[in-house]
């Protein structure tokens, strides 16, 4: 599957197909209210796909129960999805994860994760991701993918 298939639709578009949580998570750099998001407590095999261009992100592989409340994942699938902000808003620093084609606000990483898998626990909003089930990658076009899941 070519990465030319993963593109930013106009904003218009954004605005009119998010719904309103997932439009102030990715858009406006929200947070959703942990342990009560779709995807914490989530543990189907497949991908997690950026809700705004369809790139994949994470895999059902490299998922774990953190207990923080959001979606936590050892790594991307690929490190090219992903890119980094630093963020000190509410007094804090931490390190924002941004998809990189739609260029939304994911969540943030910490190291605080598995050991066995890296160390890092990257959060994740639900609100900013959509599941593709494993019996449906193909059906979806994402039988590339299969491989990582």
């Amino acid at each position: 599957m070519s990465k030319e298939r993963f593109t930013k639709p106009p904003d218009e578009q954004i605005k009119s197909e998010l719904t309103e949580l997932a439009f102030q998570v990715t858009q406006m750099g929200g947070t959703e209210h942990p342990f009560e998001n779709a995807y914490w407590n989530h543990f189907e095999k497949g991908l997690y796909v950026d809700v705004i261009t369809g790139e994949p992100l994470f895999s059902s592989r490299d998922k774990f129960e953190s207990n923080c409340g959001w979606p936590s994942f050892a790594k991307p699938i690929m490190k090219e999805a992903i890119k980094y902000r630093e963020d000190t808003s509410f007094m804090m620093h931490r390190i924002e994860v941004r998809g990189q084609i739609s260029n939304s606000h994911l969540g943030h990483v910490f190291d605080d994760g598995p050991e066995s898998s890296g160390g890092m626990r990257y959060c994740i909003n639900s609100a900013a991701l959509r599941f593709v089930s494993f019996d449906d990658l193909e059906d979806e076009g994402y039988g590339d993918y299969i491989k990582y899941v």
